[in-house]
């Protein structure tokens, strides 16, 4: 009997992933806003279609899972200035009146 790890792995990595992204998004809201959330747009948009040529399917699946956080993180930057406009989250002193 042979067994196939694959799955398991891009289960692992994808919870990795989607984890290592959530404080991105805080962090970068904390520190910049929501003025760079074309980054986000870039990096996803390129790391999927990076994921369309890439032949090793696990390769390919994280690249495909980088993407899709990355763009997914675009919405989640603006809800985060959101929760920290109803104080759910600390607020960036310096960055005060971004959040009237």
């Amino acid at each position: 009997m042979e067994l196939h790890f694959t799955g398991i792995i891009i289960a692992v990595l994808s919870f990795l992933i989607i984890g290592l992204f959530h404080p991105i998004v805080i962090k970068t809201e904390y520190y910049t806003g929501t003025r760079f959330w074309w980054i986000f747009l870039i990096a996803g948009i390129v790391c999927i279609i990076a994921a369309l040529f890439i032949e090793n399917s696990l390769i390919s699946a994280v690249l495909g899972i980088i993407g899709a956080s990355s763009l997914w993180s675009i919405k989640e930057l603006f809800e985060q200035k959101e929760r920290v406009r109803k104080g759910w989250f600390p607020m960036n002193s310096k960055r005060k009146n971004d959040y009237i």
